[in-house]
């Protein structure tokens, strides 16, 4: 599992969620899961609800969020297989500013709950996939909140971690935006963690998701197969080259230490050109 950076993030954290339990009349039970590097924080609750708690450096973070879950339950349609919200709580704290969100408790694990790639074959029967591919076709036509990979990113990352300039994020689509193995669940599918969704490059979900899956070859041929329709598309090798970009810029800043040469590799074989094997850390993503 995910665990906080450091016992400061810890206790903030923890803090946190007590706060927002409080505040929004319940209680939480069993132990906590951690996301990413400790930046939220979730915990069942009494009432049958999962509380998630997000924290933002408050320099960073708009007065005013146009996105997440809360504009998902707004404008993306209920053929999308998401938890619903039902309460969401927003103050400050110094230097941080808090999101919580009550939302539906999804009995089902997720399906990589240590790293967001695939480390083996989960066994997905086929009305899994059926659901995933429905589910990103009704997103897809949903009003989008934000556009999700800028231009001036792919302008700077890509000549140092793919060793070519961007190409011109031309098409763009709806998408969850963070489509890996750590925010989707077993069998029913439930798409997680709705931060960061928007208009997307298109072919980046289904992209991110296979170069995530590469080691497993199994699941990744299944991808291919699903999306080959996006995939397989001029727009679909951009989509891709993005999700690889990001990927390897991930690999620079230490993370995907086994998944590295398989990016590379695959890197090398969309765009012809061998990717630089050391790099630096560049200016975030969005």
């Amino acid at each position: 599992m995910y665990s906080p950076k450091d016992e400061t993030t810890r206790a903030r954290m923890e803090n946190a969620l007590a706060h927002a339990a409080a505040r929004l009349s319940t209680t939480t039970t069993g132990t906590p899961a951690w996301g990413w590097l400790g930046r939220t924080i979730g915990s069942r609750t009494g009432g049958g609800h999962w509380l998630r708690v997000h924290c933002g450096e408050a320099s960073k973070t708009p007065e005013h969020r146009n996105e997440g879950i809360a504009v998902a339950e707004e404008r993306v349609s209920d053929k999308v297989s998401r938890p619903r919200l039902h309460e969401l709580l927003r103050w400050e704290d110094g230097l941080y500013v808090f999101e919580a969100e009550l939302i539906d408790y999804i009995a089902q694990p997720v399906i990589s709950p240590e790293t967001p790639d695939l480390t083996k074959d989960p066994g997905l029967p086929d009305s899994w996939w059926a659901t995933l591919w429905e589910s990103l076709d009704a997103l897809s036509t949903a009003e989008p909140p934000r556009e999700t990979i800028q231009q001036s990113w792919a302008d700077r990352v890509f000549p140092e971690f793919l060793g070519i300039p961007a190409p011109t994020i031309a098409e763009r689509v709806t998408g969850h935006a963070d489509l890996q193995w750590a925010n989707l669940t077993h069998h029913p599918l439930v798409i997680l963690d709705w931060e960061r969704w928007g208009a997307v490059p298109v072919g980046y979900d289904p992209g991110m998701l296979y170069v995530n899956s590469l080691r497993v070859p199994a699941v990744a041929d299944r991808i291919r197969a699903e999306f080959a329709h996006v995939l397989d598309t001029p727009a679909g090798h951009i989509g891709e080259q993005i999700a690889l970009a990001e990927m390897l810029q991930a690999v620079g800043r230490g993370w995907y230490t086994e998944l590295a040469p398989l990016l590379r590799k695959r890197a090398e074989e969309l765009t012809g050109v061998r990717p630089p094997s050391a790099n630096r850390e560049p200016s975030p993503s969005t």
